[in-house]
């Protein structure tokens, strides 16, 4: 290929970049597609932040409530909950390869992976790595996702590896809007979490 089919091939590339939409995503609903993408590009620089909040979770066998405290640092997440399902306080920490769960009066425990941890031990089939995402109210980039936005174009409901998510309301906090109230129905187990405070952060490189 010669200089002008390569610099041709990269623009072409830089735009589809650019575009913020591919063939992994399906977006529908009442929102516009060019504000949905200028707004998925500004949260997708928020790559910290502190989360306090409220957690429900309902299992076929056990269901319950708790205090979620949510630390991010761009690889590194620090996750506690307190009190759910009577289990005492839980706190998941970590980066990808090198996973940690605490759990009161039972342990602790180590992993590659959040989801086998998690289910493992607690026996949640909960996908952590997508919500890192799904928190911020944009869709996990490594797989297909069915979207559909509200009338400010912004998630209403998303679609993505067997789960459905549903964003109720969302809050501004720093010049993002993140959302406040979501629900996640999965497989034998639906979550409730309402987020009292966001601290969002651009960390950077």
């Amino acid at each position: 290929m010669n200089l002008r089919g390569l610099l041709l091939l990269a623009g072409l590339l830089l735009l589809a970049g650019c575009a913020g939409l591919g063939p992994r995503e399906d977006v529908g609903g009442q929102g516009n597609a060019s504000a949905w993408r200028q707004h998925k590009a500004e949260v997708a620089t928020i790559d910290g932040w502190q989360i306090d909040g409220k957690v429900g979770i309902r299992a076929p066998q056990d269901s319950g409530s708790g205090v979620l405290f949510w630390l991010q640092r761009r690889d590194y997440y620090d996750i506690r909950l307190s009190g759910p399902l009577g289990r005492g306080a839980t706190r998941l920490t970590g980066r990808e390869g090198d996973i940690r769960l605490e759990v009161a009066n039972q342990g602790r425990y180590q992993a590659e992976s959040p989801e086998a941890l998690l289910e493992e031990q607690i026996g949640w089939r909960l996908p952590v790595s997508h919500l890192l995402w799904w928190v911020r109210g944009l869709p996990a980039p490594d797989s297909k996702s069915r979207l559909t936005l509200n009338a400010d174009s912004r998630l209403a409901r998303l679609e993505q590896d067997g789960w459905r998510v549903e964003y109720a309301d969302y809050q501004q906090q720093n010049g993002y809007w993140l959302p406040q109230r979501l629900k996640l129905f999965g497989e034998d187990l639906d979550i409730t979490l309402v987020i009292k405070a966001w601290q969002p952060r651009r960390l950077g490189l």
